[in-house]
């Protein structure tokens, strides 16, 4: 089978070398595009649900249970990671090698996700640096990627015992190939599920940090007493943060601040209710320790789907693998959240929510798999290939609201008359 390779986080590329080429001819490699543009996609997707999903909140984060276009960013994310790691892994000789490339990129984007989630930099809103260290946030986007991929990529290094390029195109080769990964996801849903149910939350009381809420610096209680809620108050997930994190180092605005029961312009964002619980005021973080556990799941996949790459030769058996854990995975996580069992919920990254965000992303990969690697239709997705070449740069770039501006500083006649504007006119209407 020809070969794969893959940069796991700056550049998820894929490159396949030709082999029937003469041997008097330099080597030549030909990128498969298909994951690049992936990787675009989700980045655009990104940048839209976070310039527009203020406004349109039908696209942005859901306020508790529920799946919108924006929840499905981070796992997209995550699953993407995951599939280049074992593309980027199979090209290092050594394991000491592969750790010390997989420890640098987790640094660096430790790095970058504290500079550009921490609170050091104000932007787009403000164009000003600074953070206070007693109210920095250390959970985030990239974050939570950086945990992820050091946790997967390990597992591929060190847990790897397989040396054969080429299987059997059974459904089970792969699984079989890799089972000690499927055991580390196991293990994995089993504590996240353990301390989600298990852990019992106490009463908590903070104080109000929002420097722009009219409550700032009024202290509210919270009365919990519960085990094995999925509620915002009285969750696990929270709890954890709270007690490792620190409460003035998690997310100021959660989601959460546009339910029904805290304020009357749900889903907008909007003043809140006079009669609004005490946990409408409270900070929670959507990346934090608990939650990102779970995530790792999302990234366990999408190496799932990266071996299915390196060892099945075929489109249609590759398609086949794909498709058919796609729909099982949507299909169960559906099942999970319309029988209540376990809710759809980015902010826990519930189990049911790791199935149906997964599911949706292999059901993406492939079609885009088939168009551009199969049908050769790459012409089309050339603005999307080059952010998801660029996902890093383009990814600061709207961070530090760049793109916002640029687009808001185009004009007519009055500064208000912009294309941002023009359409949220529209919206009104």
């Amino acid at each position: 089978m020809a070969e794969i390779k893959v940069d796991p986080v700056d550049d998820h590329t894929m490159v396949i070398p030709e082999t029937e080429i003469s041997a008097q001819k330099p080597h030549r490699t030909l990128r498969v595009a298909s994951l690049d543009i992936f990787r675009g996609l989700t980045v655009a997707l990104m940048i839209l649900v976070d310039d527009a999903g203020g406004e349109w909140p039908m696209i942005g984060h859901a306020p508790w249970h529920g799946c919108n276009l924006a929840d499905f960013i981070m796992p997209f994310f995550l699953f993407i990671v995951g599939m280049a790691i074992p593309l980027a892994l199979k090209r290092i000789p050594s394991k000491g090698k592969a750790v010390k490339k997989v420890a640098f990129r987790t640094l660096k984007l430790l790095f970058w996700g504290l500079l550009l989630q921490g609170g050091f930099s104000h932007a787009p809103d403000n164009l000003t640096y600074g953070v206070d260290m007693q109210m920095i946030r250390f959970c985030g986007i990239l974050q939570r990627i950086a945990f992820a991929y050091l946790v997967v990529a390990f597992a591929e290094i060190f847990l790897k015992d397989a040396q054969s390029n080429d299987i059997a195109a059974g459904y089970c080769s792969v699984f079989r190939l890799y089972c000690w990964h499927w055991l580390l996801g196991a293990c994995i849903l089993i504590l996240y599920l353990a301390m989600l149910y298990g852990i019992y939350v106490p009463d908590w009381q903070f104080a109000v940090h929002d420097k722009e809420s009219a409550d700032y610096g009024r202290v509210f209680t919270v009365d919990c007493n519960v085990r094995g809620k999925l509620n915002p108050p009285c969750n696990a997930v929270g709890y954890i943060d709270r007690e490792i994190l620190g409460i003035n180092h998690l997310y100021l605005k959660p989601a959460w601040r546009r339910a029904k029961a805290c304020t009357e312009n749900s889903p907008y964002e909007g003043p809140f209710k006079n009669d609004a619980p005490s946990w409408c005021h409270a900070p929670f973080e959507p990346e934090g320790i608990l939650s990102s556990i779970s995530a790792v799941l999302s990234t366990i996949i999408g190496v799932h789907f990266g071996h299915v790459l390196v060892h099945l030769k075929g489109h249609s058996e590759r398609l086949k693998q794909w498709i058919m854990m796609g729909f099982a995975l949507l299909i169960l996580g559906i099942v999970l959240h319309f029988t209540h069992a376990i809710p759809l919920n980015k902010q826990l990254y519930t189990f049911s929510y790791v199935c149906v965000t997964s599911g949706a992303a292999a059901l993406v990969f492939s079609a885009i798999y088939i168009l551009v690697d199969i049908w050769g239709l790459k012409y089309m997705f050339v603005p999307l290939k080059w952010i998801g070449m660029n996902a890093m740069l383009v990814y600061v770039m709207a961070a530090e609201g760049i793109f916002a501006g640029f687009i808001n500083g185009w004009y007519y006649e009055d500064p208000d008359n912009t294309l941002v504007g023009f359409s949220l006119e529209l919206n009104r209407l």
